[in-house]
Parts: structure tokens; sequence; C-alpha cells
């Protein structure tokens, strides 16, 4: 008859082979948030990863996942690794939930739209009932066209917004403007990337003039296109907090969670959508591939912080993978 020992020293390696392959699972599924977490507060994203930190937020809510295995496990190593993971991209998603930012100064409202029409696939009558229904006073539109021109000036933009620069149609990538009031100082915006821009300054009764900038930066689609992606995001007009107030909307092809993206912020703009809490609330989706990705924040109202944001609402624009982006804003009085 063999002991109690001599059977417990039988099943050992057993158990000891178990416990490795568990403990090895648990820091498998912790690894890849915590070297999303890495990238991320890094700004390391090259390649493949620029194109995997637009989708940040998602990794931060399935970040609780390996901390409640490892904790079930009691794999207190490979907990600790998962919570600080999860507390660290929280702490860069959660504030995007949260409205704050200037105070209503009192000065002149503008109403602004952006929307990207697709190579001109978007409904222009849908865009210019957005812009009647909302007294849209400036709208900025990219991947305009020819056809698309001509198309919204039947649909009626003319009646509205009678001013207006755009750039060669026959260039999809344009960042076009149309506005209400009378655009001065206008012109053409082409950085290292090859994409134009428009850009004009605004001024209302009662407010310093405003600068504003129709931005469609180069998309990451692949990895050859990533260094045109940063050219993009690199040359879009800095802020100039003690000079003149700007305003850039468009395709930025970019998230907040994006290091360029984020330099670009550090010159003196805030985004609309973060200010306002509407941080999360995604842009663009694919519509004419055979998958389906949950929609990302790609389209933003970067906005001078002397400049306070009122309203903000994303709405569906039919025939485009891009939702147009609005915001409300209050100019500082001159």
């Amino acid at each position: 008859m063999r002991t109690a020992r001599q059977r417990t020293g039988d099943v050992a390696p057993d158990q000891r082979g178990r416990s490795v392959a568990t403990t090895a699972a648990c820091w498998l599924a912790v690894a890849p948030g915590a070297a999303w977490t890495a990238v991320r507060l890094g700004g390391w994203e090259r390649g493949p990863l620029v194109q995997l930190m637009a989708y940040t937020p998602y990794a931060a809510g399935l970040a609780v996942l390996p901390l409640i295995g490892a904790l079930a496990l009691r794999r207190w190593r490979a907990a600790a690794v998962a919570a600080l993971s999860l507390v660290a991209l929280a702490g860069v998603v959660l504030p995007r939930t949260m409205p704050g930012g200037a105070a209503d100064a009192g000065g002149p409202r503008l109403r602004v739209l952006t929307a990207n029409i697709k190579h001109g696939e978007a409904d222009p009558d849908a865009l210019v009932r957005l812009v009647r229904e909302h007294d849209v006073d400036v709208l900025a539109v990219q991947e305009l066209n020819a056809d698309f021109i001509a198309a919204l000036d039947k649909a009626g933009i003319g009646e509205l917004l009678a001013h207006r620069i755009v750039d060669d149609p026959a260039v999809y990538v344009n960042g076009g403007l149309y506005s209400r009031f009378p655009l001065t100082g206008g012109g053409i915006h082409q950085d290292e990337s090859g994409f134009t821009q428009a850009y004009a300054t605004v001024t209302l009764d009662g407010a310093a003039p405003l600068s504003i900038e129709s931005v469609h930066s180069c998309a990451p689609l692949t990895v050859a296109d990533v260094p045109c992606w940063f050219a993009g995001l690199r040359g879009q007009s800095p802020a100039t907090p003690d000079g003149a107030i700007r305003l850039l909307m468009g395709d930025f092809n970019a998230t907040v969670d994006h290091a360029p993206l984020r330099a670009l912020l550090a010159t003196g703009y805030d985004d609309a959508a973060a200010r306002t809490g509407h941080g999360w609330h995604g842009t663009w989706r694919p519509i004419d591939r055979a998958y389906t990705l949950p929609p990302i924040a790609i389209d933003h109202i970067l906005i001078d912080r002397r400049v306070a944001v009122r309203r903000f609402a994303v709405w569906p624009l039919p025939g485009s993978d891009h939702s147009a982006v609005f915001a409300e804003v209050s100019l500082p009085p001159s």
C-alpha cells in the first residue's frame, strides 16, 4: 500500500505542469494589453500599429478581461500588470466623455460642419439639407470633384453658402470651404504629402477674425502609406495661442490616440468632440468592404482653446463612409 505522501509525489509533476501552463496562458492574455498600453503612451505606433491605435477605446474596454482572468486564477503578478494597463488606458480614453474647456465668453456664435463625401459618392441633397436644417455658417468638404461641386450647386448650396474656395475640382483629395460669410485672405495649403486644403478667414461682427481650414490628411490604408500619413499630420497648421484664432476641421485620418494628432493638439487646440464629452463618437466605418469594423473618430473639429463649444453632433451622411461632424462655437468678443 502506498502512503499519502507517495500518492502526492506521483501527481505533483502533473500539477506543476498545469500550473506552468496556466501561468503562461495568463501572461499571454495580459501581454497584448500591456504592449498596446506601451505603444499608446509612448507614441510608438509605426507600420500596422498606426491602424491598430485607432481602436484604443475598444482595447480599453477589453482590457478588463485579462485582469478578471488573472485574478480568478490568482496569478497576482499578471493581475498587477493587467490592472496597470487597464488604469493607463482608462486614463487616456475616459476624459473624452467628460465635458470641459473654455467658458462661453459671450461672443458671436458660428455653426460649422465638416463632411468627407467619399470621392463624390455622398448624397448632395442630404448634405445641403443638413446645412439648411441646422443653419450651418461654414461647411468644409473633403474629396470634392467637379461632378459633386455641380451637384451641390443644383441642390442649392449657393443659396445658403454663397462664398466658396475650391481647388482644382478634378483632384478628389481637395478640402473645400463654403461659407455664409465672406471669405478673406483665402488660399490653398499643400503640405509635403501632396494633399491640398482650402483656408480662409471669416470675420463676424463683434469677434476677432477666425482662420478656418478644411483638412484632409493622407490615410494610412497600407504600411506604404504611413510616411505620407505622418507627413500630412506634421504639415497641418499649428495653433497660435498668442495670435490669430484658428479652427481646423475635416478628415484627419487620425484619432486622438495617434501621437501626431496629439502633437498638433498640444500646440493649442482642443478637439470639439472631447471638449463636449463626445470623444468616443465614431465618424468613419467601412461600407464597401467584405468585413465590418467598429466606427472610429477620425473626423474632427479642432478649436482654439479660447473658443467655447456650445453644441456638438455627428450625423450620418448617405453614400459616404464618413459621418458629418457639426459644432456650434462661441467666439471671443473683439
